[in-house]
């Protein structure tokens, strides 16, 4: 019996061994693969600091081109404002054209048999003076045509 127990103990001590062996194999696996992902975390952290420099800098220029609009609106805001004063000065003065002209359009209803009346005494003047103007000078005046004067003692 005593010799079953010293081959029990071999067979444990042959496992242990086995196991041990295997466990090494396995330990040595990972290490290898830890280093791996070490590597590559190295390297990540080397990426991630130039992206990160890059988007500092980009954030900057950013920064600096918000304050280079927001100086231009306010700027262009200033034209914005003084046109939109001569569009409302434009605005004004054709408010004034129009009342103008309706005022002058209805004075001239209201007042259009006056002015008919004045047209007419006018041209009624006109004529009165170009036959004073005619008796004076003794000649007809004619558009177009030649008057001729009988001379005095001839007959016709």
């Amino acid at each position: 019996m005593e010799n079953l127990l010293y081959i029990a103990a071999i067979v444990a001590a042959i496992a242990f061994l086995i196991l041990c062996i295997s466990l090494a194999r396995t330990l040595s696996s990972l290490k290898i693969t830890l280093q791996s992902v070490s590597g590559t975390m190295e390297g990540l952290t080397q990426q991630l600091e130039g992206v990160t420099t890059e988007t500092t800098e980009l954030l900057h220029k950013t920064n600096t081109l918000a304050e280079d609009i927001l100086q231009k609106s306010e700027k262009l805001n200033t034209v914005v404002d003084a046109v939109k004063g001569v569009g409302e000065s434009v605005t004004g003065l054709n408010t004034t054209v129009r009342r103008v002209s309706s005022n002058i359009a209805t004075e001239a209803e209201r007042n259009s048999d006056k002015i008919a009346q004045v047209v007419q005494w006018s041209n009624v003047v006109i004529d009165v003076l170009g036959k004073v103007k005619e008796r004076k000078t003794g000649t007809t005046i004619t558009k177009g045509w030649t008057a001729y004067k009988p001379v005095p003692g001839q007959k016709r």
